[in-house]
């Protein structure tokens, strides 16, 4: 799945519930987030929902560390926060970890219109998973 198969299928939508219906698929398609990484480093704060969020470098032998990229996993006790958190994995999957640092993922979520449609705490906690990649980006950047 892809950011552009995202946009068509949301094209396809007509309403909101269906949308929401949609993200919360997305979530339930990740895989199971395994009980060791439920630990208080990969807890992601400021979201109303308990989220956690475990990266790891990935990088080609012999290629230059600026190619990594970063695996991602994650999961949420709230289902729209789950389909939110597959929606990020997709929307950085692939990028390079400079790229994920640039990639404006909130106004991706814009542009999907999903920020208006979401609660002022969901938009935080949106805004705290997207600082968590990012900042774990940056840190193996440096690194």
């Amino acid at each position: 799945m892809t950011l552009d198969d995202i946009r068509a299928d949301f094209a396809l939508l007509d309403d909101w519930e269906d949308r929401y219906r949609y993200v919360i698929e997305l979530g339930r398609a990740l895989p199971p987030f395994p009980d060791a990484l439920r630990t208080d480093a990969n807890k992601v704060r400021g979201c109303a929902s308990q989220v956690w969020l475990a990266t790891e470098r990935v990088g080609s032998p012999g290629a230059p560390a600026a190619g990594d990229k970063l695996e991602m996993q994650g999961m949420s006790d709230a289902h729209i926060v789950q389909g939110l958190i597959a929606l990020l994995f997709i929307i950085y999957r692939g990028k390079t970890l400079d790229e994920i640092v640039k990639t404006d993922a909130e106004g991706i979520f814009a542009s999907l219109g999903l920020r208006e449609h979401l609660t002022p705490q969901r938009s935080n906690g949106l805004a705290s998973m997207v600082k968590r990649i990012r900042s774990d980006a940056t840190e193996m950047l440096a690194a």
